[in-house]
Parts: structure tokens; sequence; C-alpha cells
């Protein structure tokens, strides 16, 4: 798919014409000639509609996304400043948000509608990275606890709700109305250039909008050196010691939206494409060299007498490939040792010589949705739908040489995940100051996979032993469908004590099924095992077929102070979640096909997914508050205080990943056209880790970020200083770096690295409307 504003040929975003595009801009805005405005670009908020299910929602009126927009290419660093929301780094634009402790599957999240799945035993490609920030129109967030059945299944943790621009109608008396929007940015700080295009047209019953985003960026450098390697595993080329490697990517969206509507109903069309050629991974071994997705997305709304009717239909095809990037050894065999020095090119390609090690995923993901609100009294409404979800994923690596061959690796073959759920929640207010919500889901989940084999038909020899003949024996021979049930409930209320007090408690029991990559990669050998990680630990993970459901049962209140106007407010959410059925792992000894005797520490090694038991508990804190208003301009004072702590009940452990204790403060200004904030980001040292997992302690930090931005009537300037004194520090949820040298070794890199942050980054951005 093409589009007027691509590149030539190379469809490689270039300096060059990044240049052009800021001049355009910046020439178009000082052609404009118009006087500041109080607001030219429509605000948008992270919060919750008005009415019906969404009220339910986490309301974050703070969270101003056009400036979050201009800072980040990453969508889910949008989240960032929501109360309890963190993101797990992994590649540029494929952060993973964790809420309350629980991310990645665990969390019910959804692209315009959509619940796309990950195909990738990395999950190099979840959901949210199919959207540029640019392209964001609003996020709806609702904490664990709180979440409505009608918003979905299949999750133990919050929910997320990410909505892209819609088409827009000509109002009515105007025959029709034409516009958009171009855009350009950049950042100091690996380099990162962005373009973007939106142009839409509509006329009171028809619209149709284009929507375009171009990103490109090198490798980041952290606040100062945070390693002694500099080989790349490519002789020649090397790394400067404050470099982190594997963080560079380029990655192009485009969507296409149609719209009809009528005097009671609204029916849309959504097209998308992503393309991407690379995006690396510091904490991963392979790379993405390759990922091409193509999604429609089908909607129709009919209002009637008795309520509305809500049915949602999509398909999306995913093409994924992976193997070691610029930054990571690509040749391996004895055949590329030149003295004690490796990885130099070689043939032909043997068991002596291998060229990387190429890996494919390709899945295809069809949904359905249909959903009836049926206004029962002037205070009651009932809400009941049917949900249908039928994925399908290959996941296979084929031979390159050395011990990737001679034949091809069926790491998932014939993978299938089928869902269907119904469900009805009841909405009652009962009072003008007390509104209750209770529903109930009842799913069905289906899992299967067919019979694999390994690169050889063997299990190697002496030091090479790989058993992937024994293993893919012993899963060839079990019956490998599992069906679960899942029955789901949430009960939740709200009363409004005062003018200037709000409490709103849930009850929700939640259920998730394992992901094809927890029940069905089979290999024990460490080298397959390392590359089935979809957290950025560096270890390698074995699936196993008798996971069980994780089951949640999850406890929040919302204690909301504020004044009758809300110029001010102040938030407690604290929450407690028990999860049976826990997916967690062991270290597992591959010789003994048995878990490890003795736990290895300080080193990377194999785990193999179980059920445990675990906790979860925590208090989120936030308010605002204004500081005055006068020649000054408005100033205001914002932050967010995030505590959780999780724990393995079983074990006694840790839970992985957890975000310690962290807090967001802002101080805000706004005169005329101008609105500023200083940022002070602080996070407490990184001292309870995931032991069976030898997770990387972290130490503390603090960040200042200066953003500002100026809005004239048809434009809109962003500028901004992220990590402005140029502080290093690693990131507490971004794992174990191994985002250069040999990779494919599970233990050929020095373990104990985290993945540094980024240094001090200067960024600037330039929007038009038109």
């Amino acid at each position: 798919m093409q589009t007027s504003f691509c590149p030539p040929s190379s469809s490689r975003l270039s300096r060059t014409a990044l240049s052009i595009a800021l001049s355009a801009a910046l020439a178009a805005l000082c052609a404009s000639n118009v006087q500041a405005a109080e607001t030219a670009l429509p605000e948008v908020v992270v919060s919750g509609a008005a009415a019906g299910a969404q009220s339910w929602a986490q309301w974050q009126s703070a969270i101003d996304l056009a400036q979050r927009r201009a800072a980040t290419n990453d969508t889910a660093s949008l989240l960032l400043g929501i109360p309890g929301l963190s993101v797990n780094a992994a590649g540029g634009v494929s952060g993973l948000p964790q809420y309350n402790g629980l991310s990645d599957d665990n969390l019910n999240i959804q692209l315009d509608g959509m619940g796309l799945i990950a195909s990738c035993p990395n999950h190099m490609n979840p959901v949210l990275s199919y959207a540029s920030p640019s392209q964001v129109q609003s996020i709806t967030v609702y904490p664990a606890g709180m979440v409505p059945v009608s918003v979905g299944g299949d999750a133990i943790g919050g929910a997320i709700e990410v909505k892209t621009r819609a088409p827009q109608f000509a109002p009515a008396g105007h025959a029709s109305i034409t516009g958009g929007e171009v855009s350009a940015g950049y950042a100091s700080n690996s380099d990162a250039r962005s373009l973007g295009l939106n142009a839409y047209y509509g006329t009171p019953s028809f619209a149709i909008a284009y929507d375009g985003a171009l990103t490109k960026a090198d490798d980041y450098s952290a606040g100062g050196d945070f390693k002694t390697l500099t080989a790349t595993g490519r002789p020649g080329q090397s790394l400067a010691r404050d470099v982190v490697g594997s963080t560079a990517y380029d990655v192009r969206n485009h969507t296409l939206g149609l719209a009809w509507k009528g005097s009671d109903q609204l029916f849309e069309i959504g097209l998308g494409y992503q393309d991407v050629p690379y995006q690396l991974y510091p904490n991963q071994r392979m790379d993405m060299l390759g990922n091409t997705e193509k999604r429609i997305n089908l909607h129709w709304l009919k209002q009637f007498g008795w309520g509305s009717l809500d049915a949602r239909a999509y398909h999306e095809t995913v093409d994924h490939f992976m193997d070691f990037g610029a930054d990571k050894r690509f040749w391996y065999g004895s055949q590329t040792m030149q003295g004690s020095v490796g990885g130099y090119p070689c043939s032909p390609i043997s068991p002596t010589c291998a060229a990387g090690m190429p890996m494919y995923s390709q899945s295809r993901t069809t949904g359905v949705k249909l959903q009836a609100s049926i206004d029962l009294s002037a205070q009651d409404v009932l809400r009941t739908g049917v949900d249908l979800q039928r994925y399908h994923l290959d996941d296979y690596w084929t031979p390159s040489g050395g011990m990737m061959w001679p034949g091809t690796f069926l790491n998932v073959n014939d993978g299938k995940r089928d869902r269907i759920g119904v469900w009805g929640e009841w909405q009652k207010q009962l009072s003008a100051q007390w509104q209750t919500l209770a529903g109930l889901r009842v799913e069905r989940v289906r899992t299967d996979a067919g019979p694999v084999h390994g690169y050889a038909n063997s299990n190697g020899m002496g030091t090479m032993m790989n058993y992937q003949l024994r293993d893919a024996t012993a899963f060839n021979t079990i019956d490998r469908a599992r069906t679960d049930t899942h029955v789901d409930a949430s009960l939740l209320s709200r009363w409004t004590l005062s003018p200037e007090q709000d409490l709103s408690v849930g009850l929700s029991h939640t259920t998730r099924s394992p992901n094809l990559y927890q029940r069905d990669p089979w290999s024990t050998w460490s080298m397959a095992a390392v590359m089935n990680n979809f957290v950025g630990d560096g270890n390698g993970y074995i699936g196993n077929p008798n996971l069980k459901p994780e089951k949640a049962t999850t406890l929040s209140a919302s204690f909301d102070l504020h004044s009758a106007d809300r110029a001010w407010t102040f938030t407690a959410q604290p929450f407690y979640t028990h999860v049976s059925d826990y997916i967690d792992a062991v270290q597992w000894n591959a010789m003994a096909n048995a878990p490890q005797a003795t736990p290895l520490k300080n080193q990377f090694v194999v785990l193999k997914y179980v059920n445990q038991t675990a906790r979860l508990y925590g208090l989120n804190l936030s308010g605002k508050m204004p500081l005055g208003d006068g020649a000054l301009g408005r100033l205001g004072l914002q932050g967010v205080v995030n505590y959780t702590r999780g724990e393995n009940t079983t074990t006694g452990d840790n839970l992985y990943a957890i975000m310690p204790l962290n807090a967001r403060f802002s101080l805000t200004q706004q005169l005329g056209g101008w609105n500023n904030t200083l940022e002070w980001v602080l996070v407490k040292a990184k001292t309870q880790v995931s032991a069976v997992r030898n997770e990387i302690p972290t130490g503390g930090y603090g960040l200042l970020n200066l953003r500002t931005s100026y809005s004239f009537k048809q434009a809109r300037v962003d500028f901004g200083i992220d990590n402005l004194l140029d502080k290093f520090y690693a990131l507490p949820t971004g794992g174990a770096y191994v985002g250069q040298g040999t990779t494919m070794s599970i233990n050929g890199l020095p373990w104990g690295i985290a993945v540094p942050g980024p240094g001090r980054s200067v960024y600037a951005r330039v929007g038009v409307k038109f």
C-alpha cells in the first residue's frame, strides 16, 4: 500500500525527506498568519464515556495525549501517568503495558474493538504496536476488579481500549467537509524521525479518512557507559559502551476508514496495513526483520425504540519474520572462525556453516461480536451479547546450517485457539447517588496443535545433545487438544457520598486460558527454548500442554475526593488480587527432563511453565490542584504514586517484572496558546526480584522531563527534553540486556546487565491542519 508521502523506491525515511517535511510544515505555519488560540487542536484525554459500561472506566482528565504523542513513537507509552500503569520495555514501538502488576495477555487490550493476538514467540507484535501515537484518538482503561463483563473476557487483569481517529461527517447544514493534518517529528537520541498524514472527506451521511504514519530510529544511547562489551559478533563492527544495541526500528502504519450513517444507524469499515522492515530488540535473542499485518474491521450500530444493537466483525493476517539483526552475530559454525574470532561469512551452508536462524510466524484471526442494549426503564439497562474468535498459528524455523540442519523445525504446527462466549449484565440506578452493575460471562476456549519435529530426527550426541527426537515424540504421542470453560462474574457499585466525595467498589472473578506459546513449544534444547520468550529476561521457556486456566478474584476500590468543580482532586485506589493456577515457571533440567534439583543462579536458565498460586496487591494515588491563575497563566500541580506487590504464594518467590514504588509529579502552565509541563519521575530501587528467573535488580532513580507546546488555529508545535539531566538508569521491567554479540548460545553473553533507559533526548514535532 503506497501513499503520496511515502519515500521513493527504497521506502526508507531519509533525513532529507524529513528536513523537507519540517520546512514545509514550518512554512505553512508561518503562512497561516493566525492569532494564537487557547485550544487549536482538540485535546483528547484518557477517560470513560458518560453513559453505558464505559462510565465505569477510570477517569483521567489530566493526561494530555497531544503532548505525549510528540515525545514517543510507542503507543503503549501514552498510558504513562495513568494510576497503576507502566510499560515493560521491548522493541521501540512494541512496549507491553503493565497494569497493577499484570501485563501482556493477562490484560484485555483492544484496538478499535478488536482483540488481536501477538503472533511471535517473543510477542514482538502486540496489539498496540499496530497503531502509531499520531493515529490514536482516545484511550479508555478499566482497573482489574472494575471491568464490566461486556468489555471482554479471557483476561485476569484490567482492560485497555484504544481507538484510532474515525472518519468525520459534515455537520447538518453543510454539504461536505474536507481537511486533515500533516506532521513531522524528530528526537535527537536515536535520531528518530516520524512523518504523519491524516486526510478526510465527509458529507452528512458519508465519510472517508486516511491516516498514515512512518517512523524510523537508530539505536539509542544511555546516560552513561553500562557495559564493557563492544563487540557485536560481526567482525569489524562494534558499539560504544553507552549505546543500547538492538533498539533501532523502521515502521509504517496505514489505515483507511469509511463510514455511512442514517438517522438511527451507523456502518463503518476500517482497513489497516502495517509494514515493518525491522524492529530490533535489546532484551531478546532475535530481532524482527519483517512484519506484515493486514486487517479489516466492520462495525454496525443500530438504534431502536427499545435500545440498540451493536455488531462487529474483523479479520487479520500476520506474516512475521525473525533473525539476527545488525547488532548481533549472524554467522555460526566452525567455518566462521578466523583464529579465536568467529562470525565471519562462510559457505556452503552445511553442518559447519550456519547463516543466521530464520524464524517465521504466520497467523489468521477472525472475530465476531454482537451486543444488544435494552432499556428496561429509566433506571435499568440490560446488556447481553456473544463473542466469537478463531485464531490459527504456524511457527516454524527453516534450516540455515550448523545445528539448524537439515530440516525445518516446527515450533507450533497448525496451532488453533478458538473462543466463544456469552454474557449479560444489568446496570441499575438505585437512586440519584447509587449505581450498580452486575454481570456474568461464560466462555469456552479450545486449543490444539499438530504434530511437530525438530531440525533433525535425532537427539544429538556428547556435548551436543539436544533431545529433539525425544521431545518431539513425547509431544506427538499425547492428545494436544484442550477445552477450558470460563465462568466470570463482576459486581460493581458506585456511590456519590456528597458533591465532593465519590466511592466505587468492584468485586470480580475472571479467567484466562494459556496462549499457544505457553502450551505448545515442546523442545527442552536450550537454543530452541531461548527463542520462546516473551518476557525479555534472557531465559529459555518450554511450553506445557497441561497448563490450566488462570483464575483471579479481585477486590478493588476507588475513593475520589474533589472540589465541587473538580478543580482539585485526590483519588486513592487500593486493590487485591488472588490468582489460582497462576502461570509461573520452574527451572528445567533437559537431561533428566525434570525440574532442576538445585536452582542455578547468576546465569540464564531454561524454565518450564507451571501452574502455581499468586497474589498481587497495592495502592495507587493520584491528584491535581490549581496553584494560581494570573500574569503567569494558569499554574497547576498533578501527581501519581503507584505501589504494587506481587508474590508467588506456592514458592514464596517474587513475581517477575513487578514495577517498584514509583511516582510522577508535574508542574503545569497554560498561558494563551502555550502549554508547558515540567515532570519529575521517581522510581525506587528494585530489590524484590524473581529468584527462579534470576531477575536482575535495578537501582532507584529520578528523572526530569520538560514539555512545551504552542497551538495556533491551524497548527501546533511541540518541543521537549526527556531525561533533562542525562541521568543513567536501568529499566526495572526492561529485562536483561542481550542486544549484541553471540545471542544464540544461552550463556554466550554476560548475565547481570539490565536494559538501560535512554539518556537525554531533545525532540520536536510540528503538526499543521488543512
